[in-house]
């Protein structure tokens, strides 16, 4: 009974309280109250309350620990001039018609340009967060808020791809917003200027050259072409 008793405090005390336990388990194993076994049993699951730490669930008798996951490794550009200089290119390349782009950051256009990319060419964008990062030349969380506030704004689907008992495939991204996928099928309209025709003006600055040559005359003298047939007709006479 006083065994039972011990128990359920130990499966309920926090961690803090297992040596008061510890200390009160062998004060009853002296005076008889808990027999060897017993006493072996319930100072083995303290010691084991003690290693699994806060990680941990209760099935029955015993504690199994939680597999916790690796730290994630922070991602860091090799160089960070290059990876500005990608992002803004990215972003000032017209990403997504001027209404829409307007809404984002510098980082978070140049995000939504590879996911753009990824969906023209393959339909959907299945890229890892971080290889979608790494292309926009932005961090992890720059590219998380770009796909969310894009989401929340109607303009993408994230579906979520998760497996049981392995890890969850990267999320499937799909654009759904309809003047987003024509700006993609046709591609950003150039900015420039109309071809306008030109007024032909070779003959204009011929005239001018012939009029500037008899300016240039003594009076009376005329043109050089009157020079030359005047001897003729005299000599013709």
């Amino acid at each position: 009974m006083f065994a039972a008793q011990i128990r359920e405090a130990i499966e309920a005390a926090p961690r803090v309280k297992l040596p008061e336990l510890t200390a009160l388990l062998w004060r009853a194993f002296r005076a008889g109250q808990v027999s060897e076994a017993e006493a072996e049993e319930l100072s083995g699951l303290i010691e084991l309350r003690k290693a699994v730490g806060a990680a941990q669930t209760l099935t029955g008798s015993a504690y199994v620990k939680l597999r916790s996951p690796l730290p994630r490794k922070i991602q860091r550009p090799p160089v960070r001039s290059v990876a500005i200089e990608r992002r803004r290119r990215l972003a000032a390349s017209g990403p997504m018609p001027p209404a829409l782009a307007a809404r984002f950051t510098t980082g978070e256009a140049a995000v939504l340009r590879i996911v753009g990319d990824e969906c023209r060419d393959k339909g959907r964008c299945v890229l890892p967060l971080d290889a979608i990062a790494a292309r926009a030349g932005v961090g992890r969380t720059t590219a998380q808020n770009a796909l969310r506030l894009a989401r929340r704004l109607g303009m993408i689907e994230i579906e979520e791809r998760r497996l049981t008992g392995a890890k969850n495939l990267p999320n499937r991204v799909t654009v759904i917003d309809r003047e987003w996928r024509q700006w993609l099928t046709r591609g950003p309209k150039g900015i420039g200027f109309k071809n306008l025709s030109t007024t032909e003006i070779n003959g204009f600055r011929k005239g001018e050259a012939v009029a500037a040559s008899q300016s240039r005359l003594p009076p009376g003298s005329g043109s050089a072409r009157q020079r030359q047939t005047k001897p003729r007709a005299q000599a013709m006479r």
